[in-house]
């Protein structure tokens, strides 16, 4: 079973940044991709970002340009670096390892709050 722990979640103001983590217990070299999810409260889960085996990088309109998505694969981790943070941005932000096209994997979530 993989399990992926997220951390970096917390507070900020609007305009601010935080940093996301998403470690695996296993490599993330050959799978097909990691991805970033967010839920907000009584919303649909929604992709953020996403990354691919070769490298491809795809954003949600809603936060291209001020998100980036990269991996360390030495260090099984994926990481969100958000900037210039909007309240619309607070949500449960959830890791996602696709490991193959029939099977993924979740990570627990952390909490992303953006207010004054």
């Amino acid at each position: 079973q993989v399990q992926l722990v997220e951390s970096g979640g917390g507070w900020a103001q609007p305009g601010g940044s935080l940093n996301l983590s998403c470690v695996a217990s296993t490599s993330i070299f050959n799978v097909v991709g990691m991805a970033w999810y967010r839920q907000a409260a009584g919303k649909q889960r929604e992709l953020v970002a996403h990354i691919l085996r070769d490298g491809n990088i795809h954003y949600v309109d809603s936060v291209q340009g001020r998100f980036t998505i990269s991996r360390d694969t030495a260090k099984k981790t994926v990481y969100l670096r958000m900037n210039s943070l909007k309240p619309d941005d607070t949500a449960g932000y959830f890791c996602k390892m696709i490991k193959s096209r029939v099977t993924s994997y979740w990570g627990q979530g952390t909490q992303v709050t953006v207010s004054s």
